[in-house]
């Protein structure tokens, strides 16, 4: 028989109680022990959960028996030492997106990790969701021609933070999504934006990533809109995707579309452009919660001694984009070269 995985959530907030419910559905998973400073919180998850046991004392919840693992769902300002810690105590680490503060605290956490013999994941979900993996299938099978650019825009009404601003709020979704797809980070990062709310506080935010082989993304994120928009599109030399998170069945459809410059034209007057209309589909993506996938990875990826797709490695490397748009914000817009991770 195969022995449980004790894993023990850290931060029951917004999205910890999500992690205590899906890695408590899975079989090979017991989730003994939730960890938050609120006591309300606590009574509360163990009110949908009894057989969990509540600290509000981080340390106390790193000692509690059993604990093989940890999930870290806290403000991003407590990723660092809370990692770091759980990490000196043996556990496999999974912190919640962005890694932490800075590409030095994460390349501090990667060593450790190293050091410790442990995994390190972080919780870059949507990396886990079934449309952005066929997506990825079908550029891989080269349907779509070469990547050409990458538009990506997340947009809402809020949620407003006081600690991080829209940037580092909600663009590490569509960064990780775009550096799995184009498979290298950029060259350099370009970012503007304004605070309408808080001073200090980006609350809308563009970013320009330059990629080798003049590849470009584009990702624009708001708190301030008065729709939920979850959009990217892919441009490729062949065809085009576009994926809408919002939209509840269709999530990608295929465009067969592009356009071209004629090859051999006499004077300037002669030049045209060839525009090609193809059919258009959208191509079946079953329906699995991204989060559940995640959290069987991770439990996976202990058990096998396997690299998660979502590693430190990975996690790092958003960082370095995040800290570099920074970076250009304070430069009014200058383009910023991003920072260079040691290999794991």
């Amino acid at each position: 028989m195969e022995t449980l995985l004790h894993i023990g959530v850290a931060g029951c907030g917004y999205w910890g109680p999500n992690l205590a419910r899906n890695f408590r559905s899975l079989e090979a998973c017991r989730v003994p022990v939730v960890c938050d400073t609120n006591p309300e919180r606590l009574r509360h998850l163990r009110s949908l959960y009894p057989e969990m046991a509540g600290c509000t004392d981080y340390a106390e919840f790193l000692n509690y028996e059993p604990l093989e693992a940890v999930a870290i769902a806290t403000p991003v300002r407590h990723h660092y030492w809370m990692a770091k810690a759980a990490l000196e105590k043996g556990k496999h680490t999974l912190i919640e997106k962005p890694m932490a503060s800075s590409l030095a605290e994460c390349q501090e956490l990667l060593a450790l990790a190293r050091r410790q013999g442990v995994m390190l994941m972080v919780g870059h979900t949507f990396l886990y969701a079934p449309a952005v993996r066929r997506m990825k299938e079908i550029l891989a099978g080269g349907e779509v021609g070469d990547i050409r650019y990458i538009c990506s825009r997340r947009l809402n009404l809020g949620l407003f933070q006081n600690d991080i601003n829209v940037t580092w709020d909600l663009a590490p979704h569509d960064l990780s999504i775009i550096l799995h797809l184009v498979g290298e980070p950029p060259q350099s990062v370009a970012c503007s934006g304004a605070a309408h709310v808080n001073p200090g506080v980006e609350d809308v935010a563009m970013l320009f990533l330059k990629f080798s082989g003049g590849r470009c993304a584009i990702v624009h994120n708001s708190w301030l809109e008065p729709r939920k928009v979850r959009e990217m599109t892919i441009v490729g030399s062949r065809k085009m995707i576009v994926y809408d998170d919002v939209e509840p069945h269709e999530k990608l459809k295929i465009y067969d579309k592009r356009v071209e410059p004629m090859p051999h034209y006499d004077t300037f007057a002669d030049f045209h452009y060839a525009y090609h209309y193809g059919e258009n589909y959208a191509p079946y993506v079953r329906q699995e919660e991204p989060l559940k996938l995640e959290c069987q990875h991770f439990a996976e990826c202990i058990r096998s001694g396997c690299q998660p797709l979502t590693d430190g490695q990975h996690g790092a490397e958003i960082v370095a984009i995040l800290e570099a748009a920074q970076t250009s914000l304070a430069r009014h817009g200058q383009a910023v070269p991003c920072g260079t991770i040691a290999p794991a």
